[in-house]
């Protein structure tokens, strides 16, 4: 038998590109199995990358050493930073991208990494040794051994595309078969399995587009770009384009709503609740008097528009005339009609909190498997797997993201500990600590972490070096530099700011809302350090918003007091007379690592808390 690789990643979509190129970078000897080469980080949905979360989990990615946001680098055509009017909490990076130059950088890039190898190949099974996966076996019969598996199977397991409730064809996506066989392996080993439905809408040509009709929308100039450790060459930018789906398109949808494959009885599955249908929105929003649309470009060699807004499981002719009915797309010619899929998914509270199985050794989900949505969320989960099936097939400790550490811990912790009713998709809101998880920091926060775990080559420690240092210096010259009132008032008078009657360090006057930090050097009789963007805007929000980072430190010390008191792993949940029946019930499930992930557990009461305290607590003197 040849030499067991140390990690085998199933699937090259974003969860998958992601796990193996993590593996790769401890040195060890990966593989990765696609179904097919060509589709390798292929976008199946919208052409973008980041967004509100999302654009801070791709430059977390990016900082632990993953390929998403270089890649969307090198194939953005607009890049643009949401919520600028905002708090800089929720500021946003997004980048709409050219659909074939995103997959071939994602190739590239995987390709790059001397130690991972891929082959072109379908799993047909998982093969196991007691409760220890050992390897693959493939449908062209070969027997992989491996001492971990990363399974990133996307919506190919068992997966059905709706058109209608007449058309039902078995796919994974659109001209893909689905995954059948370790889909019904995984269910007999006794995984619970549940499944749910996403979609996507048609595309249009846009020589048939009346753009007269249409909003122009323009990037943002001099925004980006989600890489830290190289500078992507950006290729020419695109506008993308906005309209509106009114009162006849609301017309036409429910006049057809019993044909539709959600509607009409052909999808049991749920689907994602903040990315909904055309139905849905014309069912769910009935007063709503229109719905926003936006024209993507798919990229630069083809003028193919993805219209973002008018997902759909309709059948084909009932698409044709709802798409007619949208200003400016009277005339628009569909190149691809929209469908439904529907697939299966395993609730991940049946993983770890470093998402292996726990029913399987060295078996490892990512992605859509784990009931969530969103390349960003699946590329966070992937980098994740990668790097604990690393740590598995070297023997060491795995590695767990906490909540206060990034956004890919808020999206884990969430999975694993209250599982998913719906498809997961990552917000601002559901991170106790966002001030903190901010998209300007992500280097920082995590850059150290990977740099430690042996991730980062010598020229990329060096970046992080750098990084950091300007962040000191710059910090050290606001705090030394004092401004006098003469050269101050200036700068506070054109922020509409009260002036000053002594000096003031710079540290302090840059606290206030409306002054520029920037501005301020510009006026100091010292010249400022040389510095990125991304290290002004780290140092200018810590600044202004010392206080409320502070609290959100001392809540971060209280949570982790809590993570410090572990669960020993074979408590016995069920016989706890003094938690309650539910609280007993979803520990028992969830079987949590610390107070802290107990705590979050939906059903389990700070009584619940206090009760396994004293229940932990006398079980420990018993064993003493």
């Amino acid at each position: 038998m040849s030499q067991p690789f140390d990690v085998l990643v199933i699937g090259a979509g974003h969860a998958g590109s992601e796990a193996a190129c993590a593996a790769a970078r401890f040195g060890l000897r990966v593989l990765l199995v696609t179904s097919s080469l060509e589709t390798i980080g292929q976008m199946s949905c919208n052409p973008a990358i980041g967004g509100i979360a999302k654009g801070t989990v791709v430059r977390e990615i990016d900082a632990m050493g993953g390929i998403m946001g270089r890649a969307a680098d090198r194939s953005a055509i607009q890049f643009k930073m949401l919520n600028r009017s905002k708090g800089p909490a929720v500021w946003a990076p997004r980048a709409q991208c050219d659909r074939g130059l995103y997959r071939r950088a994602i190739r590239s890039l995987l390709e790059q990494r001397p130690n991972l190898e891929i082959s072109q190949g379908t799993v047909a099974s998982l093969s196991l040794s007691g409760r220890r996966v050992v390897g693959v076996v493939t449908t062209d019969g070969r027997r992989i051994p491996a001492r971990t598996v990363v399974l990133t199977a996307g919506t190919f397991l068992r997966g059905v595309i709706h058109i209608g409730t007449d058309t039902r064809v078995p796919g994974g996506r659109s001209g893909d078969p689905p995954v059948v066989d370790i889909a019904e392996q995984l269910e007999a080993i006794g995984l619970r399995v549940d499944r749910f439905k996403t979609g996507t809408p048609p595309r249009i040509d846009g020589r048939s587009v009346d753009y007269g009709q249409l909003e122009r929308q323009d990037g943002d100039e001099g925004s980006g770009p989600f890489a830290h450790y190289v500078t992507e060459r950006r290729p020419e930018q695109r506008p993308c384009w906005i309209t509106w789906a009114g009162k006849p398109v609301r017309d036409i949808i429910t006049l057809h709503i019993h044909e539709s494959a959600l509607y009409g009885g052909a999808i049991a599955g749920r689907g994602p609740r903040y990315c909904p249908s055309i139905e849905d929105k014309v069912v769910r929003f009935p007063d709503a008097e229109r719905h926003q649309i936006f024209l993507e470009p798919e990229g630069l060699d083809t003028s193919e528009l993805y219209v973002n807004g008018l997902s759909t499981s309709l059948p084909a002719a009932v698409q044709n005339e709802f798409v007619h009915a949208v200003p400016g797309l009277e005339r628009a010619r569909l190149t691809r009609y929209g469908y439904a899929i529907e697939y299966d998914y395993y609730p991940p509270d049946q993983l770890t909190p470093w998402l292996e199985v726990k029913a399987v050794d060295g078996l490892f989900f990512a992605g859509q498997i784990n009931g969530t949505t969103g390349y960003e969320e699946a590329g966070g989960q992937g980098l994740l797997a990668g790097i604990n099936a690393a740590q598995r097939a070297m023997e060491k400790d795995p590695v767990v993201l906490a909540r206060e550490d990034s956004y890919i811990g808020v999206l884990v912790d969430d999975l694993v500990t209250r599982g998913v009713d719906e498809p997961y998709r990552l917000f601002t809101s559901r991170a106790e600590f966002r001030l903190m998880l901010r998209q300007d920091n992500a280097l920082k926060r995590l850059g150290s972490l990977a740099r430690t775990l042996g991730m980062l080559n010598a020229d990329e420690q060096g970046k992080l070096g750098e990084r950091m240092g300007q962040e000191q210096a710059l910090l050290a010259f606001t705090t030394d530099v004092v401004l006098k009132p003469a050269t101050a008032n200036h700068v506070l008078e054109q922020a509409g700011e009260s002036p000053i009657s002594a000096p003031q360090k710079m540290s302090e006057l840059a606290r206030r809302p409306r002054v520029s930090l920037r501005t301020l050097a510009q006026e100091a009789p010292a010249k400022a350090p040389l510095v990125s963007d991304d290290v002004w805007t780290t140092v200018e929000i810590g600044l202004k918003y010392a206080g409320y980072l502070e609290r959100e430190r001392q809540a971060i010390d209280k949570l982790k007091s809590l993570a410090d008191f572990a669960l020993p792993h074979d408590l016995p949940y069920l016989r706890l007379a003094s938690l309650s029946t539910e609280a007993r019930q979803k520990l028992d499930r969830v079987r949590p690592e610390s107070l802290a992930q107990a705590a979050r557990i939906p059903g389990v009461s700070p009584a619940d808390l206090q009760n396994l305290v004293l229940e932990v607590s006398r079980r420990g003197r018993a064993v003493a």
